[in-house]
């Protein structure tokens, strides 16, 4: 599937601008931003539900052009945030739909409606001849997604469909998606505002932020390598600092700027008084007493302002001696009962964290 510069506006609104990417077969491919990113739109472009722009640009699919084919003409499905469930018919009426629209055999349909429904964890013996208003969400969910998949689409569109489930039903079925997508081989596109959802299911992700993709990459080169401040806060926690780089030596540059300093690998591009901002995950950061930090490592000076309790982790709130800027250390939780953290409100400590561990962007500090 392939977007060549595709546009999208909505009167005076611009929801989708110049869009190019590439999804190959059975990749699970993730639209991941906030609302009004422009994710289900470019979901709605692919599906066929809305039309880009004149001279928007166009779609293809298997190298053929759909962008002026109908829905049904795309060899795809689509499940919605709601699951659209026809209300008046049953679980099997609902999953064989859009084999009745296809003239499938009736003996055809009935074999393909019970192995999907089974496909999908759902005894077809037992949930077949119930209504959709007699299922919980979860089953519901699935059946919305045994309808899509009944029809043996090469690409499913998937519209944020765990979004009305409860956490622990919303893991499960993180882990079935995902299993589906590698016994299936199709290609799944999948929108989503929820990070750890993105970073758990695909295999690729499209941040997108006012109608443009700002990255594309894996789940590791995301989170660990953004290449915008935008993406290094919207994906999981962020502490940024930023300054001048003064001089290179033995592979490292040191920053310096708003009375701190710190040292980052060499790259491509820096050169002495160029503008450095860099991000630092908060599970990257140590908390040391004063005078204890390693000296290959960052060290600035702190005062420990809050603990907050997360279960399995705790969060180290700092406040930076020289600029009074706050930092978030992440650290494991041991058991606070039985080996509780040794950091207090008020205890002065030194932040430290590896020159490897900044994550440069090439953009500056939102």
């Amino acid at each position: 599937m392939e977007f060549r510069g595709v546009s999208k506006t909505f009167g005076n609104t611009r929801a989708v601008t110049s869009l190019s990417l590439q999804i190959p077969p059975g990749e699970f491919f993730s639209l991941l931003g906030p609302s009004g990113c422009g994710k289900t739109t470019t979901l709605r472009l692919l599906a066929g539900l809305e039309e880009p722009d004149r001279d928007g640009g166009a779609i293809f699919i298997d190298g053929v052009p759909v962008t002026d084919r109908r829905p049904y003409e795309r060899d795809l499905s689509m499940v919605f945030q709601h699951y659209a469930l026809f209300p008046h018919l049953s679980v099997a009426r609902n999953v064989a739909f859009g084999l009745e629209q296809r003239s499938v055999p009736a003996a055809e349909r009935v074999r393909r409606v019970r192995d999907t429904l089974a496909l999908v964890r759902l005894d077809p013996g037992q949930f077949g001849n119930r209504m959709p208003s007699e299922l919980s969400g979860g089953q519901r969910q699935r059946v919305a997604l045994a309808r899509a998949l009944v029809i043996k689409p090469s690409i499913l569109l998937l519209d944020e469909p765990l979004g009305a489930i409860d956490l622990k039903l919303r893991k499960q079925m993180q882990l079935e998606l995902k299993a589906l997508n590698r016994t299936l081989g199709i290609t799944f596109v999948y929108v989503t505002h929820d990070q750890e959802e993105a970073l758990t299911l695909s295999d690729r992700i499209a941040v997108m932020d006012q109608g443009r993709v700002i990255q594309i990459g894996a789940p590791a080169e995301i989170y660990e390598c953004p290449r915008s401040a935008f993406v290094a806060e919207f994906i999981g926690e962020s502490n940024f600092l930023s300054g001048i780089a003064r001089e290179e030596r033995d592979g490292l540059w040191t920053i310096g700027g708003n009375e701190l300093e710190f040292q980052i690998p060499a790259q491509p591009g820096i050169g002495t008084g160029s503008p450095i901002n860099v991000a630092v995950r908060p599970e990257w950061l140590r908390v040391c007493p004063p005078g204890q930090a390693s000296h290959e490592a960052n060290r600035i000076p702190a005062t420990v302002r809050e603990v907050v309790y997360l279960g399995e982790t705790l969060q180290v709130v700092a406040e930076v001696t020289a600029t009074r800027q706050t930092m978030r250390v992440t650290v494991p939780n041991e058991g606070q009962l039985k080996n509780p953290i040794v950091w207090n409100p008020g205890d002065e400590v030194v932040l430290t964290w590896l020159p490897g561990d900044c994550q440069v962007l090439q953009e500056g500090v939102s």
